[in-house]
């Protein structure tokens, strides 16, 4: 099996240099993993990108890597969970570069876990960033380019388990599902203030700042990239392209959209299923 091709390397451009001079890019959680990555492709093209996180530490990241691309990055500190911290956070940037265009709602939490063992707090703790955060972080934008008559874009960060539910997730399961559901339903909202939001739903993304609990669970020398139809995994800085477009001038007709990026995987059907195993015992012991 051959599978589908590896992508242009890394740092090969997708769309025309500067598609994003001049404009401002705000991606939450953008100093680690796929923020990471997006931010530094939206650098490559232009965009002053804000890096807004909870941590001091993946603020100094975000930026090292924008500038690495050659671009130019602002930090603001942020909980995507409390209004007015997200409020605080668009002054800052506004303050720094400018008003925001575009917003990649990337902050996300997740673990696994059995739903009957989850807390009210660990649900929370996913659900608060996830959903709670990616409304609040959009709305800030609205409020603040509606009045001004200026256009905007948005990209929610989902996952394919929107669709299909999620053992063992089922906390960031709901959370991404009722991020696609919101996806949808702005759209039709904004869509007459020229304020675009489409969703973007990685598969998988192998990458060094994913947690542990998070990681494959395979054996040494075992290729994640056997079980996909693609034969593959994906490489962050295709998600980056995607972003990219899905936020440009060249998506101008396109908004309500969720575009899954995974190698076909989340489609995969066999004529005969494996075993069933309970997500109890995939999961393993537990303290």
């Amino acid at each position: 099996m051959t599978g589908l091709p590896a992508p242009p390397p890394l740092g090969t451009a997708m769309l025309p240099p500067g598609t994003f001079e001049d404009r401002v890019v705000l991606i939450t959680g953008g100093g680690t993993g796929i923020g990471k990555a997006i931010a530094v492709e939206f650098a490559r093209l232009g965009a002053t990108v804000a890096v807004v996180s909870r941590r001091p530490e993946h603020l100094q990241a975000g930026v090292e890597a924008v500038e690495a691309a050659g671009g130019r990055a602002v930090v603001a500190r942020c909980d995507v969970r409390e209004p007015d911290s997200v409020g605080e956070a668009f002054d800052a940037v506004e303050e720094a570069a400018g008003p925001v265009d575009a917003l990649v709602n990337n902050a996300a939490g997740n673990f696994p876990g059995l739903a009957e063992e989850l807390s009210p707090r660990a649900w929370r703790a996913v659900t608060q960033i996830v959903l709670d955060g990616t409304f609040f972080c959009s709305t800030e934008l609205a409020r603040r380019s509606i009045p001004a008559g200026r256009p905007g874009a948005i990209v929610n960060i989902g996952a394919t388990y929107s669709w299909t539910g999620g053992p063992g997730t089922s906390h960031s399961a709901a959370a991404k599902a009722a991020v696609w559901n919101l996806t949808m339903s702005l759209a039709v909202e904004w869509a007459p203030h020229a304020i675009r939001v489409n969703g973007l739903a990685p598969g998988l993304f192998p990458h060094d700042d994913l947690p542990a609990a998070l990681r494959g669970r395979n054996a040494p020398g075992d290729d994640p990239g056997r079980r996909i139809p693609a034969g593959r995994v994906g490489q962050l800085h295709e998600l980056g392209w995607a972003a990219t477009y899905l936020c440009s001038p060249f998506a101008a007709y396109l908004t309500g959209h969720t575009l899954v990026l995974d190698g076909a995987n989340w489609l995969r059907r066999g004529l005969q299923m494996p075993e069933f195993v309970p997500v109890a015992e995939q999961l393993g012991p537990r303290s």
